[in-house]
């Protein structure tokens, strides 16, 4: 009885090392064959505050730290970004933020991934 509960303490430990490394703690990413892990790390080898992860169609997901300082954080450092290629900020809406070039309309989304973390989606012709 005394073996089973030291496999048993064994197993536990085993699967919480498991899920604690490969970062399956946190939600799901909603970009097919990315993980929480890949974009984290992404995140973290980067020197940019915000780094791109992918690339779908006519849209571009980006990350970000909030800095827990929630989403208002994250809006202004996609302010800065998308600006820096000449789009002018207009508005925000919701968790759209609205940008104006040559006549052209710009939407970029946030959405909270976690309390540190934020994921923002860009229409293509940003770049």
């Amino acid at each position: 009885m005394k073996q089973v509960g030291i496999i048993l303490g064994i197993v536990v430990v085993a699967v919480a090392v498991f899920i604690f490394v490969n970062k399956s703690y946190y939600p799901s990413i909603p970009i097919e064959n990315l993980s929480a892990k890949e974009v984290i790390e992404k995140l973290k080898e980067s020197d940019n505050k915000v780094v791109e992860i992918a690339v779908e169609d006519d849209t571009i997901w980006y990350f970000t730290r909030s800095e827990n300082e929630g989403i208002s954080i994250a809006d202004e450092k996609i302010k800065q970004m998308i600006s820096s290629n000449g789009w002018e900020f207009k508005e925000k809406d919701g968790a759209g933020l609205f940008f104006k070039k040559d006549g052209e309309r710009l939407l970029a989304t946030t959405q909270m991934w976690t309390e540190k973390y934020v994921l923002i989606k860009i229409q293509s012709k940003f770049k």
